[in-house]
């Protein structure tokens, strides 16, 4: 495993229909989005995500965790953690979740900023979501 500032960073936005993911590095505190998964009431393909883990071999995973604007949590919380356990069970890395209020909205003007409203399409948002989850977690790191 890489040494803490150095790492490979997976980060998901979990969602029931389609699943966000990034791929980040904590040395550039940068990460950029990768194709979004689908996912079937939450379940996702999960030959695809050990294709990613085999691809980025990340030495950290970050899930984005939904909560409501008071901290509270909403009915999909539990989906989200019990999905964060499923990959730490599967693949045997570290998995953490964050706060991830307000990352749709962020996704979203920043892809408006870079075309318009044709770039506003379900996939990409949910992956520049994962890109935003990244950001949110490499801040709270240092």
């Amino acid at each position: 495993m890489a040494d803490e500032g150095q790492r490979t960073v997976l980060a998901f936005d979990f969602g029931t229909k389609s699943i966000g993911v990034a791929v980040g590095q904590e040395v550039t505190g940068t990460a950029f989005p990768l194709a979004a998964l689908k996912a079937r009431d939450g379940i996702p393909d999960w030959s695809l995500i050990e294709k990613l883990y085999e691809e980025w071999q990340p030495d950290v995973v970050v899930v984005g965790l939904p909560l409501n604007m008071d901290g509270t949590e909403q009915d999909i919380t539990q989906r989200v953690k019990k999905f964060a356990n499923r990959l730490h069970g599967r693949f045997k890395v570290k998995v953490e979740t964050c706060d991830e209020r307000l990352t749709t909205a962020d996704a979203k003007a920043m892809l408006f900023e870079l075309g318009g409203y044709k770039k506003l399409t379900k996939e990409k948002i949910d992956s520049v979501s994962a890109c935003v989850i990244f950001s949110s977690w490499a801040d709270l790191q240092y």
